[in-house]
């Protein structure tokens, strides 16, 4: 699947977040500016924004002067940079691959954070927060999402598990977002993956591992499932 435009917008400056040279404070470049750098449409550089701003990552403001515009409030976590290359490669792994390797690291990440005393999933809960967001389209929805899974894998500490999900990102993204346009009524699947976001975070606050592995797995192979893309099909 081609990378959607406003992906595209996203990845540019996910990586000058990521490499610091883009920080707290620093102005991004306008909207026109981004279009015409990277060759896309001005509503594939809102779009982007969007997701950026329900991840709390930058703030926008409308108007002219030195107030407008999008300004960075903050920067990823985790040091993800160091297998970013893994995200080129990923798109060209098999599908029954991807879900196998997803289901073995997010079901060990789900355990592992329950039996974590002192486990930190504020992250998560705020990204279950900007889920709820109304009126956000199938591809921002699914941006969120990916980055839920992301952000379950950095609070377990295990900085290969994380790092590896990290360079998943964007295949994972990539076959979940082709996977929505074969789903009948969007806005009931987005009502259902929230609900099991929130059970699987539920579990992990309580400290059930066995139940936390369990959601994950029926998280995960469900969606593949409604969407029509369970392992195989494209092996």
């Amino acid at each position: 699947m081609a990378e959607r435009a406003w992906q595209l917008v996203l990845d540019h400056i996910e990586r000058d977040l990521l490499d610091a040279r883009l920080g707290p404070g620093d102005r991004l470049p306008s909207e026109r500016d981004l279009a015409s750098e990277l060759g896309v449409g001005r509503s594939s550089v809102r779009e982007a924004f969007r997701v950026l701003e329900v991840l709390g990552l930058i703030r926008t403001s409308t108007g002219s002067g030195p107030s407008a515009g999008a300004i960075v409030i903050a920067t990823p976590s985790g040091g993800l940079s160091a297998l970013m290359r893994l995200q080129v490669a990923a798109q060209g792994f098999p599908l029954g691959d991807v879900v196998r390797t997803r289901l073995v690291l997010e079901e060990a990440v789900a355990a592992s954070l329950a039996e974590q005393p002192g486990r930190d999933l504020t992250d998560a809960h705020r990204i279950l927060d900007a889920m709820d967001t109304p009126g956000l389209t199938a591809g921002e929805f699914l941006a969120l999402d990916a980055r839920l899974h992301l952000a379950l894998a950095e609070s377990s500490g295990n900085t290969v598990i994380t790092a590896t999900m990290a360079g998943l990102r964007t295949a994972i993204e990539s076959y979940v977002f082709a996977g929505s346009a074969q789903i009948d009524d969007w806005d009931a699947m987005a009502a259902r993956l929230r609900a099991e976001h929130r059970e699987i975070v539920a579990a992990i606050d309580e400290g059930d591992a066995d139940a936390a592995r369990t959601l994950v797995h029926d998280h995960i192979t469900g969606y593949y499932t409604a969407a029509g893309l369970t392992p195989g099909d494209h092996d």
